[in-house]
């Protein structure tokens, strides 16, 4: 009589005959980490992490969630759509289609606002502006020293991503940025934003799944790129308190014209333009002026 396999060989023996197909199938479809999605999309289909895939049961449910994410993936929805998480530096947020998914390239922004925030001798008040899912302001309350955050978000569908990641811990304020927190001008300490900024000129040069699948209004500002970012500056020149600092993500195109645009305000001092992760020019800050 044969001897009935141990159920961790099983199990990975069934992992495996579900990741070989699919990891083929999205590389045939064009995915930049076809073997590296499936495991991701596999262990989410089956609520595990993935170095538990060899040891964790596929029953029939969870195959056919992977089945269905898979289909998902290989005609471009993006992975954190699909499992409807977004890592970002230490934290994860909740993301999904109408919400802009965050980039590693921001992580060099989060990473400048917590030096700035490292600095301060008293809880500092943070306000960020085009929050998204909120996925900087939750990195910055969860790796920074404290403080009061505010989080500015005019999209309702983006709005209902960003409850759902900060309502706890951030004051969420549903308007425009051009005037929201007016009541707060002049007291702010710190002011992040990424707003959308990819020119229209280069829509074209956007990847098809992204245009496919992310919010519009939260890639393209405008014939040069910058239309959002000189609002995010405008704003962060009333709410920023005499010495309070300023990061806004731009296209790596225009940095030059970022630094320009701040400069223009003629409250600003000390302004500079800083790389990302990458080395492309991403970020510009500046510090107000004390008049």
């Amino acid at each position: 009589m044969c001897e009935q396999a141990p159920p961790v060989a099983l199990a990975a023996r069934r992992a495996s005959s579900l990741l070989g197909p699919a990891g083929a199938r999205l590389a045939q479809a064009g995915a930049a980490s076809p073997e590296a999605d499936a495991r991701t999309l596999l262990a989410w289909a089956l609520g595990v992490e993935p170095y538990r895939l060899a040891f964790t049961d596929v029953d029939e449910a969870a195959a056919a969630r992977f089945e269905a994410a898979v289909d998902g993936r290989a005609v471009g929805v993006p992975l954190q759509y699909l499992t409807g998480v977004a890592h970002f530096r230490t934290v994860d947020v909740r993301v999904g289609p109408g919400v802009f998914i965050p980039r590693p390239e921001t992580e060099a922004l989060a990473g400048w606002a917590l030096e700035r925030l490292s600095e301060a001798t008293a809880p500092p008040r943070v306000v960020e502006l085009c929050a998204g899912s909120g996925a900087i302001t939750k990195a910055l309350i969860a790796e920074g020293p404290g403080g009061r955050y505010w989080a500015v978000e005019s999209d309702p569908v983006a709005f209902g991503y960003l409850r759902a990641n900060l309502a706890t811990d951030a004051d969420l304020v549903p308007a425009d940025m051009a005037g929201a927190l007016a009541d707060l001008d002049g007291t702010i300490d710190l002011v992040i934003a990424n707003p959308p900024y990819i020119p229209e000129v280069d829509r074209d040069l956007v990847a098809s799944d992204v245009l496919a699948h992310e919010p519009h209004t939260a890639l393209f500002s405008g014939q040069d790129g910058l239309d959002g970012l000189r609002v995010a500056a405008q704003a962060a020149a009333r709410l920023l308190a005499p010495g309070g600092w300023v990061g806004i993500e731009h296209d790596e195109a225009t940095g030059t014209s970022a630094v320009a645009e701040l400069a223009a305000l003629g409250c600003f001092s000390r302004i500079e333009d800083f790389p990302d992760l990458t080395g492309r020019p991403r970020f510009v800050t500046a510090c107000k002026e004390d008049r």
